[in-house]
Parts: structure tokens; C-alpha cells; sequence
């Protein structure tokens, strides 16, 4: 029967981000017969490529932008053509100490970034420390990684396997906190150190929920190594490979298609979804695999959302420049410094008053944030003409601002959040930041904000939650089944970021959840 009239399928997917897609790809290559629902009228999801900016030949990853957790397993086995490159420095923390300008850089080279910190600390103490400690999360990343593309073990069986009893203590059992007092003196180091712990995540250091460590143990074991890398040709370049993988192997790929309602017994399933052309249509599924939020799946079987309410608390900003800014301290290169995270107003004491005035429905008076710039190490997502004039990208990201701040006036707080944050980045350059911004062919500086309302409004993240909800950690808990996809229905799975193990940038629940249903 033509795809175009086919109303019976094997699986049908909800919902054509990344996840939806690896799972669509897997399905499809084992022979299986996939539709796949997109609302939008692209798919990607978050992991899209964007000309954000009116006549200006720059595509920036508009939300999602680096790639750690994505497995080599997944690329090899989808023949994704997708690459990564590595960056040559891994963190730039500005700060000004004893009256002067400085800063720590954090490279490849053990030799530079030791003396770094030498210079900045006064010792070599601190480094040491940054050395056993990042061994320490090594090991773990080493022994955890590959575990996300297995059947879920216990919390015994991962805690067996991690065979450490320092590491899972200090970062399964104790706040995260503890473990960077105990390893570091320096207020600016430890702040490095948090920061993979807030990254779209609102707690304190201390938090005894632990969704800091559960955050930061997702930003250390990435690959096994915990680096983050950038995805050459932007973001928007894995999922265009997803998506053909997915229609090379026979997947129907359905963009403006809103599903509105799934009816199912744990058999059998019916999709009932608006085309695009207003009309409502059914179709029956032997299983269906939903790539949106917890809240979207709980809707669309008519279930009670689950509690409390998902929240998002960052801040997205992507910008384009005629040229890198000149930085205050002038033993640093600027295309070093921002090759890497620039961490702006994130050292371990303004995080914790950050976190304290965001808490009391005030936005940070020194908004934390960490930059980074694409096209130092990927120069394919600009025109030839912006690459050759020296024009570079930005993408800012902000910590500890909870959707709740933007609830009373959204626009003017957005506004006033972004004139903040980018005056404390000044605080840091030898030149403002505007006197280096691009124009679009209105004459418009080039720069875009994201609040976590916006990411609502836009892609439906719950409380603008990248995550969709806090992460778990990634071992069985009540509830959860033999891959951390299941739901109520045996033949509903759900392969979003807020199953088990999902988060990021990964296709692990999409993997996930494919191989539920394939029995393995």
C-alpha cells in the first residue's frame, strides 16, 4: 500500500525532534513501518540550525548547541554522516584579583593550564586538586557512559560497577558541594566546577534533593570523557542526518501534523492528529513512542500531569559578531578565550547569591553565564563573506533564572535580564560588547534572547525545562522498567528527554526506546 494512504502501522512516533528520530531510524532499518507526527513545520525539535538574523548568512544552533552525550554507537549504527571536533580549550573565567586582570585558562596542555592556575592562585595546589578530581569524574564517565545504551540497571549494579566508594559518595549520595569544599580552596575554581551542575538547573550547591548532582554527573560522563564538542555544520547538521537516515530506511516523516490524542490498551493504539490542513485523521499502531515532555504524554492519554510542575531556569542568547571583543586581561588571546566556556559572574560565592536572589523572585544582580564561540572551531556556519570580514558567533548561556521571574512581565524582563548580563561580559572586555556586534539588513544588532518561556511558547518544554523535568539518575527506580522508557501502556513508550537516562543531546531514550520495542 503507498505510504500516503496507509492508515496501520508498527510504530508511530510523536513528535520528530532528535530522539524521535533515532528511534524512527532504528525502527525503520529493522524493518519495522514508521510514521512519524511533527507539530512544527520542520523537524529537529531544539537541535535545529537557524538564520536568526534577517540577511545575514549565519546558521546558528538556535537552543541545543553542543554534543557530548551522544553515543559513537548511535552514528555508527544510523551511518550518520555527522562529526564533532574537538575544542583546543576547555574554560576561560576572567576575574580581577589584587588589582589587576586576570583570569584561570583551562587548555589541553597540562603545562599551561598548570601554570594558570599557578598564576591565579599563588600555587600549584589548586591544580593538583583539579587533577584528582577530574581523574576522579574520569573513571566514572569511564564505567557509567556505556551503561546509557543498556537495559537499566539498579542503583547496586551501577554502584558495583562505578566500583568507587569516594566518587559515588561524593557525587551519588553527598550535595556536590561537599565534595568541591573538600577538593578546593579557591572561590573562582569551585565555581568552575559547579557550573556542570546548573546548567537549566535551579539549586544550590547543598541542595539535598541532589538535582545538582544529578545534573552534573550528565555533564561529566559524556563519550566516556566528558568532553563537550562542537557539531560541525551546527547543530541543525545531526538532525538533517537523522532525518535522512530515518527516509532512507523507509520512515514516514510527517511535518505540521499535531497529534492531539492517543487511545491505548497496551496492544493496540490509535493516533488521532490535525493535518495540515485542518482535519483530523487516525491512525492504528502496534506501539507508540512519544519524544515530547512527560506533560505532553500525560495530556495526550487524558492522565493527571505529573508533579511538581517541570521549570526551566536558563537563559539563551545568540548573537553574531564583526570581530572577537579585546579582552582586559592581555595575557589571554581572545580566540583562546572563547574557543572554550567563558564563565562570566560564576565563581562559587556569586553563584550561591545568584541562586539566593533568584530564589527570592529577584533576578541576579550578576547574572551568571557562560559563552562559547562556534565558528572559532567550526567556521562552516558562516557565509564565505561573514568568515572572510572576521565575523564570529556567540552563544551565551545563563544560570539561575527560573521561569518564575518572567511571569509578571515577560518582555521587559527579558530586556532588562539581557542588558545585565552582557554588562557584566563588559565588565571583563576592553572594548563593549555592542561596538562589536553585527547588523542585520535592518540595520538591527544581531542578537537573540531566549527566556524558559519562550522555549514554552516555541517548542513546548514544559516551565521552558530542557530537560522536561529534573533529571533522574540513570539506575531503575520505582516505576521505571527494563530501559527507562516505559509507561502504564505496554505498548507506550516514552523516548523524550524526560525519560531515564535522557537529557542533552544524546538519541539515548530514542535508542532506548527502540530497542524496547524490538524485545532487546
Amino acid at each position: 500500500m503507498p505510504t500516503a494512504a496507509r492508515s496501520a502501522y508498527d510504530a508511530v512516533i510523536v513528535g520528530g525532534g532528535h530522539n524521535g528520530l533515532v528511534a524512527a531510524a532504528y525502527l525503520a532499518r529493522a524493518g519495522r513501518r514508521v510514521l512519524v507526527l511533527e507539530r512544527l513545520d520542520r523537524t529537529g525539535g531544539a537541535a535545529v540550525s537557524t538564520y536568526a538574523f534577517d540577511g545575514v548568512d549565519a546558521r546558528l544552533s538556535r537552543y541545543a548547541y553542543l554534543v557530548s552525550l551522544l553515543p559513537k554507537k548511535v552514528v555508527r549504527d544510523l551511518d550518520l554522516a555527522f562529526a564533532v571536533r574537538k575544542r583546543d580549550v576547555s574554560s576561560y573565567t576572567p576575574v580581577r584579583r589584587g588589582g589587576r586582570d586576570t583570569g584561570l585558562l583551562v587548555t589541553g596542555q597540562a603545562a599551561r593550564t598548570r601554570e594558570s592556575f599557578r598564576q591565579l592562585t599563588g600555587s600549584e595546589r589548586e591544580f593538583a586538586s583539579w587533577q584528582r578530581f577530574h581523574a576522579m569524574t574520569a573513571r566514572v564517565a569511564e564505567r557509567v557512559f556505556p551503561s546509557l545504551t543498556e537495559p537499566l540497571p539498579t542503583r547496586a549494579e551501577l554502584r558495583e560497577r562505578v566500583d568507587d566508594a569516594t566518587a559515588w559518595r561524593a557525587l551519588f549520595e553527598e550535595p556536590i558541594g561537599t565534595a568541591i569544599e573538600a577538593h578546593f580552596d579557591d572561590d573562582l575554581v569551585r565555581g568552575v566546577v559547579l557550573t556542570d551542575a546548573l546548567i537549566g538547573t535551579f539549586a544550590d550547591a547543598h541542595d539535598p534533593s541532589l538535582r545538582q548532582n544529578r545534573c552534573f554527573l550528565y555533564h561529566v560522563v559524556g563519550g566516556g570523557t566528558g568532553d563537550w564538542d562542537v557539531p560541525v555544520g551546527g547543530m541543525g547538521a545531526l538532525t538533517d542526518a537523522l532525518a535522512d537516515s530515518a527516509r532512507a530506511a523507509g520512515a514516514d516523516l510527517r511535518t505540521g501534523h499535531e497529534v492531539l490524542h492517543i487511545d491505548a490498551d497496551g496492544t493496540r493504539a490509535e493516533v488521532t492528529h490535525r493535518t495540515p490542513d485542518g482535519a483530523e485523521a487516525t491512525v492504528t499502531a502496534r506501539h507508540v513512542l512519544v519524544n515530547a515532555s512527560p506533560d505532553t504524554l500525560a495530556a495526550l492519554l487524558g492522565q493527571t500531569p505529573p508533579e511538581p510542575p517541570a521549570e526551566g531556569a536558563q537563559f539563551k542568547v545568540n548573537m553574531l559578531l564583526k570581530r572577537l571583543p579585546r579582552l582586559r586581561d592581555s595575557a589571554v588571546d581572545p580566540h583562546h578565550a572563547f574557543a572554550g566556556t567563558f564563565h562570566v559572574a560564576e565563581g562559587y560565592a556569586q553563584l550561591a547569591a545568584a541562586y539566593a536572589e533568584a530564589s527570592a523572585g529577584r533576578l541576579p544582580a550578576a547574572p551568571p553565564s557562560e559563552i562559547y564561540c562556534h565558528s572559532l572551531t567550526d567556521p562552516s556556519i558562516l557565509g564565505p563573506d561573514l568568515a572572510a570580514d572576521g565575523h564570529h558567533t556567540l552563544t551565551l548561556f545563563g544560570l539561575h533564572t527560573p521561569a518564575r521571574l518572567f511571569a509578571a512581565d515577560h518582555d521587559a524582563t527579558r530586556a532588562a535580564l539581557l542588558e545585565s548580563t552582557l554588562a557584566r561580559l563588559d565588565a571583563y572586555l576592553d572594548e563593549p560588547l555592542a561596538d562589536c556586534l553585527a547588523e542585520d539588513a535592518r540595520g538591527r544588532p544581531c542578537v537573540e534572547a531566549k527566556t524558559p518561556l519562550d522555549l514554552q511558547r516555541e517548542l513546548r518544554l514544559p516551565g521552558g525545562n530542557i530537560f522536561h523535568r529534573d533529571l533522574p539518575f540513570p539506575y531503575a527506580q520505582e516505576g521505571t522498567g527494563r530501559w527507562g522508557v516505559e509507561t502504564v501502556y505496554a505498548n507506550v513508550l516514552l523516548c523524550g528527554a524526560g525519560a531515564v537516562r535522557g537529557g542533552g543531546v544524546s538519541g539515548i531514550p530514542g535508542h532506548n526506546a527502540a530497542m524496547a520495542v524490538l524485545g532487546l
